[in-house]
C-alpha cells in the first residue's frame, strides 16, 4: 500500500517553493537605494551650491579651495570661529559643528541651519576678497 503524505507536509512545501521551486528566492535586481539625505550630506550640498554661485560671480574665488572641517583647533578671543581664511594657501576652511550647532534657541530647524551655512560661506568669502558679505550678491557687484 503506497504511503500518503499528510496535508501538513504539502502545505509547508507549497509555501516554501513555488511552481518551479523558486518562490522564496530574492530578486535578481535590488530596488534602488534611497538618496543620501543625512546632516553631513545636506551641509556639503549647501556649501557646494553657495561656493558654486560665488565662484561664478567672483573671479577672485575661482582658484580658492573651500574645505569643510568638523571643529577648529583653537578658540579665538571673540568666541569659537566658524571659518578660517588662509590667503597664502588660497584656502577657506568652514567649521561644520560651530556653524550648525551654535544657532540661537528656536532657530535650529532645517531652514535656519541652511541660512546659517550659506551665511558662513558668504562671510568667509567676503573676508577672503576683502569685501562685505552683502557686496557679494548681484546688486553689490560693480560691472
Amino acid at each position: 500500500m503506497p504511503r500518503r503524505r499528510s496535508s501538513r507536509a504539502l502545505g509547508r512545501r507549497g509555501a516554501r517553493h513555488g511552481r518551479h521551486g523558486r518562490l522564496g528566492r530574492s530578486e535578481v535586481v535590488r530596488p534602488p537605494l534611497p538618496p543620501l539625505d543625512g546632516r553631513l550630506d545636506r551641509f556639503d550640498v549647501t556649501v557646494g551650491s553657495a561656493v558654486e554661485y560665488l565662484r561664478g560671480a567672483w573671479e577672485e574665488l575661482r582658484d580658492v579651495r573651500f574645505e569643510i572641517s568638523a571643529m577648529p583647533l583653537h578658540d579665538r578671543e571673540d568666541g569659537i570661529p566658524r571659518w578660517r581664511v588662509d590667503h597664502a594657501a588660497q584656502r577657506v576652511s568652514l567649521y561644520r559643528v560651530p556653524i550648525e550647532r551654535l544657532l540661537p534657541k528656536g532657530h535650529d530647524d532645517a531652514m535656519h541651519r541652511r541660512v546659517a551655512i550659506e551665511s558662513a560661506v558668504f562671510h568667509a568669502a567676503a573676508e577672503y576678497v576683502g569685501r562685505e558679505p552683502w557686496e557679494l550678491g548681484p546688486e553689490g557687484r560693480d560691472y
